[in-house]
């Protein structure tokens, strides 16, 4: 009797990764209204409320018009929100729901597991970007400095918060978890981060402490690729974006390859 040999995908099992990848990225299309929509409504809500509020005390920001100064960071943190939302959000639903077995069944990798989760949170927080960036062009002046900076800190900085959402959604246990997450560590980080105000503004020590935020390299080096203009210089933002990536990566990928709180 002969026995069947495994199926052999080669290096990268392409078929797999994809269509983990497709599952992610229907799941939030479904809910296209909650998912992409109110999030961009939400945005501008933000905009009009500190344009209207602070536009006539901050007329300008280092020469800059207040809104357009203000208008890249509202769209950087929609991005990473939505990005970490759709990685923690899927796992952890996932987990609690007991399917979690369905997609760590199949012939994927460790790294073909991170590398789909991480790609559908890149792709909801881009296509938010996008979305957002248009509403808002209709409203604020928004230049195209360095194309490339937008370019490589809209996918970095997704990249960065969907990474932070899957550990996030690996460790938590229910949706309480996944909150207190969301509290504690990406809503403060997120905020002293410089997404309404220059850093150059803040006393010491939390001038000097901003360097060491990570949202804060995400932001300016944003920021800098529509206005030109940043506190940090702009190749450092590259290079901890970067950094803070791979190491993220790395971890998420011996998280998954552990199996831990993935596998009874």
């Amino acid at each position: 009797m002969q026995v069947a040999s495994p199926r052999r995908f080669g290096l990268i099992n392409w078929i797999g990764l994809w269509n983990l990848y497709l599952k992610e990225v229907r799941r939030f299309l479904n809910v296209f209204t909650q998912t992409v929509a109110a999030p961009v409504v939400t945005t501008l809500l933000f905009l009009a409320i500190f344009s209207l509020a602070l536009g006539r005390a901050v007329e300008t920001v280092n020469g800059t018009a207040f809104a357009t100064f203000l208008a890249p960071g509202l769209i950087i943190m929609a991005m990473a929100q939505n990005a970490f939302a759709n990685t923690s959000s899927s796992i952890v639903i996932s987990k609690i729901q007991g399917n979690i077995v369905d997609v760590l069944m199949p012939p994927i990798s460790a790294g073909e597991f991170v590398a789909a989760y991480v790609l559908g949170g890149v792709t909801r927080g881009v296509l938010v970007g996008l979305v957002t960036g248009l509403g808002m062009s209709a409203f604020v002046e928004l230049p195209f400095a360095h194309p490339g900076f937008i370019l490589f800190h809209a996918v970095s900085s997704s990249m960065m918060l969907a990474l932070l959402g899957m550990l996030g959604g690996i460790w938590s246990e229910k949706f309480d978890h996944i909150a207190a997450v969301t509290n504690f560590v990406i809503t403060p980080f997120s905020f002293l981060s410089g997404t309404f105000y220059s850093i150059s503004r803040l006393p010491e020590p939390f001038y000097s402490a901003a360097y060491f935020n990570p949202f804060f390299y995400m932001i300016d080096g944003f920021r800098f690729g529509f206005i030109g203009q940043s506190d940090a210089n702009p190749l450092l933002g590259l290079a901890v974006m970067t950094g803070v990536n791979v190491a993220l990566w790395l971890v998420a990928w011996r998280m998954t390859a552990r199996g831990y709180k993935l596998k009874a």
